[in-house]
């Protein structure tokens, strides 16, 4: 489907949040991957997704998801006392991302192509599974941060364009950068929102955005951050260990979604 057929889609698609039941389980939803997003520092977009599907359009669930992801993923950064030191040791991937993602959508258009996903899945499943058995990701040497920040940032951006899911690589890379529990959670939140705003921009360079699609969004934005804010406690109280299983166990959820959708 092209950039513009897609927009379409999703802004015919995008009404009113149905009234009575449907509004009560899409608020219910969004509480339930916020939990997730707060505990392990994604999968909003992966829960949402698959439960909202099973009574709506895909089109208007991924209308609904928009401010709700957003506004999570801005979340994620905090403590913004902390923020420019983020943005600066990360800048070199940030920009990478950018790059990447503006370059997909101009070659691209939105995201799509079922093969792509299912290849993205099966790398996402591989590699959950390798670190639960017990592997560990090597450590990146403080000397090739620099340029394979970028190199990482760019391969990140192209497969956004291409499927819309921002994980991969750049997840594994933060982990190998050794970074603690919550520097890893605050660092994803950081390449999350700059993906998200990259996307919509590509995007919006393409064919515009559905702005009518905001207003449904907006409405879930409270039981999204709701459940993110009871994750993100219950994550204070996970060991590291418990924390990276959950982490790895998330991204084999999202892995096998994307090869089972």
């Amino acid at each position: 489907m092209a950039a513009g057929e897609w927009m379409d889609a999703a802004t015919a698609a995008a009404g009113p949040v149905a009234m009575g039941g449907a509004a009560a389980g899409a608020a219910l939803v969004f509480m339930l991957a916020g939990l997730v997003k707060g505990v392990v520092g994604l999968g909003l977009p992966t829960v949402s997704m698959a439960l909202l599907a099973l009574w709506m359009p895909t089109a208007q669930a991924a209308a609904l998801l928009i401010v709700p992801s957003l506004a999570t993923n801005l979340w994620q950064v905090r403590p913004w006392r902390g923020f420019s030191a983020l943005l600066r040791q990360h800048a070199g991937m940030q920009i990478g991302i950018c790059a990447g993602t503006w370059a997909g959508a101009w070659w691209f258009g939105a995201p799509q192509g079922a093969g792509a996903r299912a290849a993205l899945g099966a790398a996402l499943v591989a590699y959950a599974g390798w670190s639960l058995a017990g592997a560990r990701v090597p450590t990146v040497p403080a000397r090739h941060r620099g340029w394979l920040g970028w190199v990482v940032g760019a391969a990140t951006g192209a497969i956004t364009a291409a499927t819309g899911v921002f994980v991969v690589p750049a997840v594994p890379y933060l982990q190998a950068l050794g970074l603690q529990r919550d520097a890893l959670v605050q660092a994803m939140g950081l390449c999350f929102t700059v993906s998200t705003l990259a996307l919509g921009a590509g995007l919006a360079s393409q064919a515009g955005l559905p702005l009518p699609a905001l207003a449904g969004s907006v409405a879930l934005l409270l039981p999204a951050i709701a459940g993110m804010a009871l994750g993100s406690r219950l994550r204070g109280h996970l060991s590291p260990e418990a924390f990276r299983k959950c982490l790895m166990a998330g991204l084999l959820a999202l892995g096998l979604g994307m090869l089972l959708a």
